[in-house]
């Protein structure tokens, strides 16, 4: 199992996620749910049961690393967030072999993003990635940070693109969508590069409200 940690923030605090938070994230889950038409949200507790089962199987074999969001204000777990494809790129042959790593990612993504309505338009989220884009850019020194988003989620890659991400394309017929369809997936990056430039923007935009 990876080393585990928090990030936190003013508004919000990123927490792996365990057993232990299955009551919450269900009350997070069992809101007004119209907004979660394209991400998975598991809504009783047998699905959420085994929502946080599989995440920490997958954490446990270093291929995801999932959060459960909390509000710092409210004390309330409204949401789960998490890193994903973390694997290391196989550097061992050729003139780059000194980039190798064991310890940390080349590239990640971030998803399987849902915030319960309450905390929707607020801080939270603007914060949630900026912590996340922090950490992975800052400390793990990844080249590159990737959001795969449903392609008729127009709400969720349009906020991707609020935080500075590039468009990089469609991947047709890429997954099992949340609603049983085969989905198309946009894809979006950032790179290590533009961090800084939209680092000071992020953090400009969550002084003024986040949203």
């Amino acid at each position: 199992m990876p080393e585990l940690f928090s990030l936190r923030g003013k508004h919000v605090r990123l927490e792996p996620i365990e057993p232990a938070h299955a009551d919450e994230l269900l009350a997070a889950a069992t809101g007004d749910r119209s907004t979660f038409g394209f991400t998975l949200v598991p809504n009783t507790p047998d699905t959420m049961a085994a929502y946080i089962e599989h995440a920490l199987d997958a954490r446990n074999r270093g291929q995801h690393y999932p959060f459960a969001t909390r509000d710092i204000h409210s004390g309330r777990i409204v949401g789960a967030t998490r890193y994903y494809d973390m694997a290391p790129w196989d550097w061992s042959t050729g003139p780059a072999a000194v980039n190798q790593r064991h310890d940390r990612p080349d590239t990640v993504s971030i998803g399987a993003t849902w915030l319960a309505s309450s905390a929707q338009r607020s801080p939270i989220n603007t914060e949630a990635k900026l912590l996340m884009l922090t950490h992975a850019f800052e400390t793990w020194k990844v080249w590159a940070v990737r959001f795969e988003i449903d392609e008729r989620n127009a709400r969720s890659c349009q906020a991707i693109r609020r935080l500075g991400c590039q468009f990089d394309g469609i991947l047709r017929a890429h997954r099992p969508g949340a609603d049983g369809t085969v989905r198309n997936t946009a894809t979006f990056s950032m790179l290590a590069d533009e961090w800084p430039v939209h680092r000071r923007r992020l953090t400009d935009r969550l002084a003024r409200g986040g949203l």
